[in-house]
């Protein structure tokens, strides 16, 4: 029986979503260390273990209890609710993460003449994605026939299993390496956490909050600088995404101030040279790591 006084994560345990996700759990405090199996992380300074698992087992796992939390893609997400009775809501998506893009999208062979989704009507298609393939078959007024399998969708034409494909697609190296052509989105995708409906562990609120705070400083950077008074407002418009920084007096110096702010935005070496020629000078840029609201 699972201990239920520490709280338990799902990830994915090898995948586009994996390294990221560890990533995430490092950033929001947690040092852990796996087990010879590789099939669980236990957290060593916090009561937290992270589940290793394919990605389509995560959502089950957080809807019969067995994880408290689960990391997983959100198309994984709806494929596992489209397969639901309506009305069934077994789990909430709590956070979108800022990794794990991708698209489910319609392909066919470059030559084959079907260009855009309404050629599909009256063919077959082969995905992985059963559940979301014909919720937008049904949402479009396409009549077509599913062929689900479980790998290698991309030949499915070559094969003759089918003569549309709906696959992930992240760059569409392997589209192109297929001789497949993209014709259609079906589905936009990002990887999320999912939390179970029923009581919540009390330190799960605790790990959202600094996931938030991971998320709100990612690709932020903290600027110094020392501004001229006359220039100050030309100075902070300039500064890319910050509303208020915090301006200190410079001990002897009536006439210029220090800047410091955090700039949600990217600073390019541009960025400091139209800093430069307003007045601007010391300045230092420093990531950001970490930061609570």
């Amino acid at each position: 029986m699972p201990n239920s006084s520490r709280l338990r994560v799902a990830v994915q345990k090898s995948g586009r979503l994996t390294d990221n996700s560890l990533k995430l759990m490092t950033q929001c405090g947690l040092r852990f260390s796996r087990d010879k199996g590789h099939l669980m992380c236990f957290g060593e300074n916090l009561p937290i273990d992270l589940l290793l698992v394919r990605d389509d087992d995560i959502p089950g796992l957080v809807e019969e209890g067995a994880a408290d939390a689960g990391i997983v893609g959100g198309n994984v997400a709806r494929e596992y609710l489209f397969g639901l009775a309506a009305g069934s809501e077994p789990f909430t998506v709590r956070r979108e993460l800022d990794f794990g893009s991708c698209r489910l999208s319609l392909a066919a062979p470059a030559d084959s003449g079907i260009t855009a989704p309404r050629d599909v009507h009256g063919l077959r298609v082969a995905t992985s994605y059963p559940n979301i393939t014909a919720r937008y078959l049904q949402d479009n007024d396409i009549s077509a026939t599913i062929v689900t399998l479980s790998g290698a969708v991309e030949i499915a034409p070559r094969l003759g299993k089918a003569e549309v494909i709906c696959d992930l697609v992240s760059t569409g190296e392997t589209l192109r390496a297929h001789n497949l052509t993209e014709i259609g989105t079906v589905d936009e995708s990002r990887a999320c956490i999912i939390t179970g409906n029923g009581p919540a562990h009390p330190l799960l609120e605790r790990i959202l909050m600094r996931v938030d705070g991971v998320l709100a400083v990612n690709g932020s950077k903290y600027i110094m600088l020392h501004a001229p008074r006359a220039k100050l407002a030309e100075i902070t418009r300039l500064l890319p995404g910050v509303e208020s920084p915090t301006i200190l007096p410079l001990d002897g110096h009536d006439d210029k101030v220090a800047v410091h702010a955090v700039c949600t935005e990217s600073v390019f070496w541009e960025t400091l040279e139209d800093l430069k020629a307003a007045g601007a000078s010391a300045m230092l840029v420093l990531p950001v790591e970490k930061m609570l609201a």
